[in-house]
């Protein structure tokens, strides 16, 4: 077993889709024994679609069960009793109805933190409807400036919701929980709702906003609006982006630009002129590639960074010195994070076949060798 910051901690994962299983990976990358329950037989959107590539198990171990079945549901309380924490992400009531809800898993184990994700939360007028990333985004007000004004306003796919408001906030709450049950010897039921999430998200903006420089309205703050804080394409089709929002960094650019002298550009605040000057840049930007441009500005104080592919992000210097991201069996990846006393994360733990650990988990929670073959020409494996 890998060792991680997070050793001695054991978690319970219930199969399911997008956040939760992200949330476990995380968890397993800090040295969680993550032990993930999946359904008996596997149904066709088993490891969402991605099969051995599924990176979102890695690190983890597996055990199937039918949990329709008593004695697989008793073997996955027997499970539960010896975990820390659990991690499902089922609709509101389908947990209490398989008889493994909060009061029915905390019966045996009193210390569990029982983690709950979903997109709108346990409670509310919306808490049954099914919704995705961008829905929860959406309504939250975190997709809201997600593009120029007058473009859909579409956030960047699974990061702002399922990742960011979901899965990372699951995380937290699941290790506070840990640390209180540490302390008081009494388990909580984390309830992370997407919604919350990406809404807590947006308290930056909304200091700003509360400031007045963060309107409503779209296209009206440095941050979506202004000439010097945006992507611009360049001569090769290829894209680069810029974010000087301080004076010296943004004297830098215009420096670097050969425009130091322009009176247009003086006064960057004024919003007056920002349109205007965004058409400039967009035509300057076009005169060069990416690759001409990065040649100019990378490694200087301007804030600039080329926009990367994936597979181009790889191959870039910085995240190769960094050894961010990796190709481990044919599949892309990144590595864990955050990184510890300046350590390079070892490559994660290997993608778990379904049910590849059922006999090492039975055995750590008391089943001998002939009960585990019974188990298995009972079909309950």
């Amino acid at each position: 077993m890998r060792v991680g910051v997070l050793q001695g901690v054991r978690i319970v994962e219930f199969e399911g889709l997008g956040p939760g299983p992200f949330c476990g990976m995380l968890l397993a990358d800090l040295g969680a024994d993550v032990i993930l329950i999946e359904r008996k037989g596997g149904a066709p959107g088993q490891n969402n679609g991605a099969g051995s590539a599924a990176i979102f198990k890695r690190g983890k171990r597996s055990i199937a069960l039918d949990l329709k079945n008593d004695e697989a549901k008793k073997i996955a309380l027997d499970i539960i009793a010896h975990s820390d924490a659990l991690i499902e992400g089922l609709r509101p009531g389908v947990m209490e109805r398989l008889t493994l809800g909060p009061d029915d898993v905390r019966a045996r184990n009193k210390k569990l933190v029982y983690g709950r994700l979903t997109g709108w939360g346990q409670t509310g007028p919306l808490s049954h409807t099914a919704g995705h990333d961008i829905n929860y985004a959406a309504l939250s007000g975190a997709a809201w400036y997600a593009g120029a004004d007058g473009d859909a306003p579409v956030p960047p796919p699974t990061l702002v919701g399922d990742v960011g408001g979901g899965a990372l906030y699951l995380a937290i709450g699941i290790l506070a929980g840990i640390m209180r049950a540490r302390e008081t010897g009494e388990g909580t039921v984390v309830d992370a709702a997407i919604v919350d999430g990406s809404a807590h998200m947006m308290n930056l903006l909304y200091s700003v906003r509360a400031a007045g420089a963060m309107p409503d309205e779209r296209g009206q703050s440095m941050l979506d609006g202004a000439h010097f804080y945006s992507a611009y394409e360049c001569a090769c089709g290829g894209w680069v982006s810029i974010g000087p929002l301080e004076p010296k960094f943004y004297m830098e650019l215009l420096e670097k630009l050969g425009l130091s002298g322009d009176a247009d550009f003086a006064a960057q605040y004024d919003k007056s002129k920002w349109p205007a000057l965004k058409g400039r840049f967009v035509e300057i930007f076009k005169s060069k590639t990416r690759d001409a441009w990065t040649a100019v500005f990378e490694g200087t104080d301007v804030c600039y960074a080329p926009v990367l592919s994936p597979s181009e992000a790889a191959a870039h210097p910085h995240m190769k010195a960094r050894k961010t991201l990796r190709e481990i069996g044919g599949v892309l990846q990144a590595a864990a994070a955050p990184r510890f006393d300046g350590a390079v994360p070892a490559d994660p733990g290997a993608i778990p076949a379904p049910g590849e650990h059922a006999d090492q988990i039975l055995s750590e929670i008391g089943a001998d060798e002939r009960t585990i073959k019974a188990l298995r020409a009972a079909g309950i494996l």
